[in-house]
């Protein structure tokens, strides 16, 4: 205390009464997963939507099958099977409409395909032949991001972009519960909610960071919870539940094209097969987990709704499961053709205008891959 303190000379005014910048309570997620399918809510869904939706996970499923297959006959270098998350990846992507964009991780072939992406140039990455097998701009899908959550940030940047240009585009932008340990997650959220950027942020919490159960990675009530953080709305969903994250994530879009901002939802899901290939998840995991979740299948739950309503019949099932058969059919036969690869692809697509030290390098491999043609053109042999 100041000696003008004590002599009651100097009396300090209380601060002014603070108030949060926003009103916290409609940020914050409902305390359980939302949830369609078995509630009688879905209802009131449209019969074509839900056609579409199960049409789509069954070949989801197929798809991830298949590549795993082809994995294990070397045709892939490595495989993360999104088995068990069919529904929040086909949601992700029929919730946008053409004109938007969708940023995926390395998990989320399925939903790059049921963009529209060709099934074999999606796996193009994972063959280890180009960073990606298709064209970015036609398909307004970003190329699949193998290093975690970087592509948070592009979908932000792009989206605010977008919104700076008078475009009436959303970003939608996926990433697994491991991504929201990276900084790159907390920047892009802070970002578009300073910018109000129409983007949608899903995080599929499947359970663990290949090992790394969610437990050991946040100590918060849920990742959604996150949101509030940023000043965003955060929403919690049933990640198996097809119709409840395609509502969630549609809701969440036309916020951010009307301009709302930005949102983070949260699907709770389950990776049932091991991360990757290459992963042996009996070592952190037990088998009695993986058939509890199992027993919420994504695919189940869509077939019972269906055909509890008068929606599906065994003839439409069956038909379904034939056109997965036949995609699965073609993915093998054009995956089990030898690429053609060129060497001097490596310098294509790498700047716009090529500099000096590019075309010294492109000059050079040529040489040595013609005096290498030369001398087998040479051989006796």
């Amino acid at each position: 205390m100041t000696v003008m303190e004590q002599q009651g000379a100097y009396r300090p005014s209380p601060p002014p009464a603070w108030q949060p910048r926003t009103d916290p309570a409609p940020l914050l997620p409902d305390a359980e997963p939302h949830r369609v399918l078995g509630t009688g809510a879905a209802a009131d869904a449209d019969p074509d939507l839900l056609r579409r939706l199960y049409a789509q996970v069954v070949r989801g499923r197929r798809y991830n099958t298949q590549a795993t297959a082809l994995t294990k006959q070397g045709r892939l270098a490595v495989y993360p099977s999104s088995t068990g998350q069919e529904a929040s990846e086909v949601a992700a992507a029929l919730a946008l409409e053409e004109r938007d964009w969708l940023f995926p991780s390395y998990r989320d072939t399925l939903a790059v395909v049921a963009r529209g992406v060709d099934p074999v140039e999606t796996l193009t990455l994972l063959r280890g032949d180009w960073h990606t097998g298709y064209d970015p701009h036609t398909h307004r899908v970003a190329p699949l991001s193998t290093p975690l959550a970087t592509q948070l940030p592009h979908a932000v940047g792009l989206a605010h972009a977008a919104r700076l240009k008078g475009d009436d585009v959303v970003a939608l932008a996926m990433v697994g519960d491991g991504g929201t340990s990276e900084g790159d997650f907390h920047e892009a959220l802070n970002f578009a909610a300073v910018w109000q950027a129409p983007v949608v942020f899903l995080v599929q919490n499947n359970g663990f960071a290949i090992s790394v159960p969610l437990a050991k990675q946040t100590a918060a009530p849920s990742l959604a919870h996150k949101a509030v953080g940023y000043g965003m709305p955060g929403r919690l969903v049933d990640g198996n539940d097809a119709v409840a994250v395609h509502e969630v994530l549609s809701e969440a879009v036309r916020r951010a094209r009307a301009g709302g901002g930005p949102t983070l939802v949260e699907a709770v899901t389950y990776r049932v097969e091991a991360h990757t290939n290459a992963d042996d998840a009996t070592r952190y995991r037990e088998d009695d987990e993986v058939e509890a979740w199992r027993r919420h299948d994504p695919v189940q739950l869509l077939e019972r709704e269906l055909t509890a309503r008068g929606l599906l019949d065994e003839e439409a099932i069956d038909a379904v499961r034939q056109d997965a058969e036949a995609m699965a059919a073609d993915l093998r036969e054009r995956m089990n053709q030898d690429p053609r690869l060129d060497p001097m692809d490596l310098f294509d697509h790498v700047y716009a205008e090529p500099t000096a030290q590019l075309r010294e390098q492109r000059a050079l491999l040529g040489t040595e891959l013609a005096a290498e043609q030369d001398d087998q053109e040479g051989d006796p042999r």
